[in-house]
C-alpha cells in the first residue's frame, strides 16, 4: 500500500500500549494524497480473515472498498472523494467466517440512536476561545482550590417545550448558555456530566459507552460539544467528564467479539463478564486494548479541554471477584486485578504528567493509597469519591431522631479517616435512583422537618473535610426521585420552602468559595477539629475548620440535627473576643454577634451563648487575634504543637460527655468507608 498512514513508530507505540495520541492514526481521518482528497481508515483487528468499508458514499454496497492488512493485526484504506459528514461502518469477516457490520471504535461522530453508523468528521475545525482559562491552570494544585461540583444529565436538566419528538432534548449549544449562568449564580465551580460518550440504550445514562472518542448525538455535533466547554471555560467554570474503561455493552455492532474473537474483552469466562450489568470487561492484560483506553482519556483532555475525568465503576476493575459468584485469582491467589492496577498508574502518571488535567475515582474499594502519587506507591488518582461519608451519612438522616443517639458514630467516624485520601464527598445520581427517593425524603418528619434537615445536612457537608458534589435538583429540594425521561421540577422554586434550601445552598457555595480553610485540603488533620463530638443525646456537631498554624479566619460550625430547640447554648471557643455568626440554616438569621466568656464549655476555656433552633446549623467566624500568628515554620510540626492543647480539651470533653450517658452505637464503632 502506497502512503501507508499507520508507520512503524505508531505500531511500536500502541503494541506497547504508549501511543497516547493513538486517535490522531486510528479510525477515520480526512487526508489528501497526491492532490486527492478522500479518508484514510485505520482498523485493529488482528484475528478477522477480511475487512472493508460500507458507507452511503458507496451505497452501503459490500467489497467495494476493501481494507488491506499492511501486517499482522493493522487494517488501511484510502478512499479518494470521500468527505466529511458521510456515515460509515466496517464489514467484518470475523475468525469464525461470519461477516458483521461494525462501528468504528475510535469514531470522532455517530449517528442519532437508534442508528449505530460512525460519520467522518472534522474536529480541527473549531476556533477555541479558552486561552486564559488554560493558561490560568497551568501547574495549578487543584487541591488549594475550591472544587464544588454540580452534577448534570443534560437530557433531563430540562426539556425543550418547543420541540414535538418525543426526547425534546436542548443542544449543547443552549445547555451551555443556561447552565452556565445557573452554575454561575449558584456558585459552583464545576458541571459533571453524565454519559456524553455515545451509547445506544438511554435507560444506562450512559455508563455502557460504544464511542469512546465521540459525544452523543442526542445534543448536537462534535463542535457543539466544543462551543459547550469552551463556553463553560470562559465564564470561569471547570468541566468534568464521566468515563468508563470497566465495561461496554454486548450490542452486535460494538466492540464484543470485534474481529469474531474476544479482542476488546476477555477470552476467560471467569473474567469475561460483568454478571450485575450484563456487560463485558475490557482485557486490560492486551496493551493494544489498554492504550485505546488510554488513548480515549488523552482525547478528551486534549481535543475538548476535559478539566478532569471522573472514572466510573473503579471498584469493578480492581478487584476479579466484584459482581461474581466465581472468579479467577490472580497469580499469586488473590481477587485484586493486577492489570487494572497496572492500567490505573500508567494512565494516571502520564497524564498528569503531560497534561493539567486529573482523574477522579469513584471507588468504593478498601485498597489505601487510591490518590497517593503512583512513584510513592499509591495509584495516582487526584481525587477519591467518600462512599463511606455518602453511605454513613444516609443511614444517619433516614432514622428518626429519637434514635440518632445511637448512631451518633456514623457522623463523627468519617472525619477520623477524611485525609486518608484526597475526598469529593457526593451527593450523587446513584442516591436519588432506583427506589431510593431523593434527598429530601431520606429525612424523617413533615415536609418542615425534611427541608429542615436537609439544610443542615448541607451545612455539615460544606464543613466536612473534602471537594463537594451534589447531583442536580438537590439544591432546591427535588421531591420526585429522578427520572432520566422527564426535567427537574424547576417550578418548586417557586415556593417558600424549596426557594429557601435553594439560598441556603447558593450562600454555602460562596462561603465555601470564600474561605481557604474549607477549600484547601492541603492543611492535614491538623485543619478540622472537634468541639464536641458527643454531643448524642441532643444530635448535635460542633467543630472547627482551622488554619494549619493558627485559629485566625477559623471558622465554628454547629449542627442540629433534632427538632428540638437549645435555650442557652453553650459551646467552647477556641480563643476570646466578638464572634460573629456568619450564616444559619433559617432564613431570618440576621447576621450576630456574640462576645465569648472565660467560662469552661467543651474543655475550653471559652464559651459561646445563644440559642440554636430546631434543625438549625450556624456558621461562627473566630475573631483575629494578632497574638495567635505564629511564624509558618515546618507544616506537620508546627501544626502539632499548636494544636497539643485543644487535642487535650477535646478528649477531655468527649470523655465528659460520654461518662454522662453511653449508648452502644455512640461508641464510634471501627469501619472501613462502606462499599457502594
Amino acid at each position: 500500500m502506497q502512503n501507508k498512514f499507520f508507520g512503524e513508530l505508531d505500531r511500536h507505540l500502541f503494541h506497547h500500549g504508549t501511543h497516547y495520541e493513538l486517535y490522531n492514526k486510528m479510525g477515520a481521518h480526512l487526508r489528501e494524497i497526491d492532490g486527492v482528497s478522500g479518508v484514510h481508515f485505520v482498523l485493529w483487528a488482528p484475528n478477522a480473515r477480511a475487512v472493508c468499508v460500507v458507507s452511503d458514499g458507496n451505497g452501503w454496497t459490500p467489497w467495494r472498498d476493501v481494507m488491506e492488512k499492511v501486517d499482522d493485526c493493522i487494517w488501511e484504506l484510502f478512499v479518494p472523494g470521500m468527505c466529511e459528514g458521510v456515515k460509515y461502518k466496517y464489514l467484518v469477516v470475523g475468525a469464525d467466517g461470519a461477516e458483521t457490520e461494525k462501528s468504528d471504535p475510535y469514531a470522532y461522530r455517530t449517528e442519532l440512536r437508534p442508528g449505530c453508523a460512525s460519520v467522518v468528521a472534522n474536529l480541527d475545525r473549531y476556533e477555541w476561545g479558552d486561552g486564559e482559562w488554560r493558561k490560568a491552570r497551568k501547574g495549578e494544585n487543584f487541591l488549594e482550590k475550591p472544587i464544588a461540583v454540580y452534577e448534570v444529565h443534560l437530557g433531563s436538566w430540562k426539556k425543550d417545550l418547543s420541540k414535538w419528538d418525543e426526547d425534546q432534548y436542548f443542544d449543547y449549544r443552549r445547555l451551555a448558555h443556561e447552565i452556565a449562568e445557573y452554575v454561575n449564580w449558584m456558585g459552583y465551580t464545576h458541571v459533571e456530566l453524565m454519559g456524553i460518550c455515545e451509547y445506544p440504550f438511554d435507560p444506562s445514562w450512559g455508563y455502557q459507552v460504544t464511542g469512546y472518542y465521540a459525544p452523543t448525538a442526542r445534543y448536537g455535533t462534535p463542535d457543539d460539544f466544543m462551543y459547550f466547554v469552551d463556553y463553560m471555560h470562559k465564564n470561569g467554570i471547570g468541566v468534568i467528564l464521566d468515563w468508563v474503561p470497566a465495561h461496554f455493552p454486548k450490542d452486535r455492532s460494538g466492540l464484543a467479539m470485534f474481529d469474531g474473537t474476544p479482542l476488546y474483552e476477555y477470552g476467560d469466562p471467569l473474567r469475561a463478564e460483568y454478571p450485575e450489568w450484563g456487560t463485558k470487561a475490557f482485557d486490560l492484560g492486551k496493551k493494544e486494548v489498554s492504550n485505546f483506553l488510554m488513548a480515549s482519556a488523552f482525547f478528551w483532555v486534549e481535543r475538548y479541554h476535559i478539566d478532569a475525568l471522573r472514572v466510573d465503576a473503579v471498584a469493578a476493575m480492581l478487584y476479579n471477584s466484584f459482581g461474581r459468584g466465581e472468579w479467577r485469582p490472580n497469580v499469586y491467589g488473590g481477587n485484586e486485578n493486577l492489570e487494572s492496577f497496572e492500567f490505573f498508574r500508567h494512565l494516571n502518571s502520564v497524564l498528569r504528567e503531560k497534561t493539567d488535567a486529573f482523574m477522579i475515582a469513584e471507588d468504593s474499594s478498601i485498597l489505601e493509597g487510591i490518590t497517593k502519587p503512583v512513584e510513592k506507591g499509591g495509584f495516582g488518582f487526584g481525587l477519591k469519591w467518600n462512599m463511606g461519608w455518602m453511605n454513613d451519612g444516609i443511614k444517619y438522616y433516614n432514622t428518626d431522631p429519637i434514635f440518632r443517639p445511637y448512631h451518633h458514630g456514623l457522623m463523627t467516624h468519617t472525619f477520623e479517616y477524611a485525609f486518608n485520601e484526597n475526598y469529593m464527598l457526593v451527593l450523587s445520581h446513584d442516591e436519588v435512583v432506583h427506589g431510593k427517593g431523593s434527598m429530601i425524603n431520606k429525612f424523617i418528619g413533615n415536609k418542615a422537618d425534611k427541608l429542615g434537615s436537609l439544610k443542615t445536612c448541607y451545612t455539615m457537608m460544606m464543613g466536612h473535610p473534602g471537594k463537594k458534589l451534589l447531583f442536580m435538583g438537590q439544591d432546591f429540594a427535588q421531591e420526585r426521585e429522578w427520572n432520566f425521561n422527564t426535567g427537574l421540577d424547576w417550578f418548586l422554586c417557586d415556593d417558600e420552602g424549596h426557594r429557601d434550601v435553594l439560598n441556603c445552598f447558593r450562600t454555602l457555595l460562596h462561603i465555601y468559595r470564600e474561605r481557604p480553610v474549607l477549600h484547601n485540603d492541603c492543611g492535614g488533620p491538623v485543619t478540622c477539629e472537634w468541639i464536641n463530638s458527643g454531643d448524642y443525646n441532643r444530635n448535635i456537631f460542633t467543630f472547627i475548620r482551622r488554619n494549619p498554624w493558627d485559629y485566625n479566619n477559623a471558622l465554628i460550625f454547629v449542627c442540629n440535627f433534632a427538632p428540638v430547640e437549645r435555650v442557652d447554648m453553650g459551646v467552647g471557643a477556641p480563643v476570646d473576643g466578638v464572634y460573629k455568626r456568619i450564616f444559619s440554616t433559617y432564613p431570618d438569621g440576621t447576621p450576630l454577634e456574640i462576645t465569648a466568656k472565660e467560662e469552661l464549655c467543651d474543655g475550653r476555656k471559652y464559651k459561646l451563648t445563644f440559642n440554636l433552633r430546631p434543625y438549625e446549623s450556624c456558621i461562627f467566624e473566630v475573631p483575629f487575634h494578632a497574638s495567635a500568628v505564629k511564624k509558618k515554620t515546618t507544616g506537620a510540626t508546627a501544626a502539632k504543637k499548636k494544636t497539643e492543647g485543644a487535642g487535650t480539651a477535646k478528649k477531655k470533653s468527649e470523655s465528659a460527655a460520654a461518662a454522662a450517658k453511653k449508648p452502644a452505637a455512640a461508641t464510634a464503632r471501627k469501619k472501613t468507608a462502606a462499599k457502594k
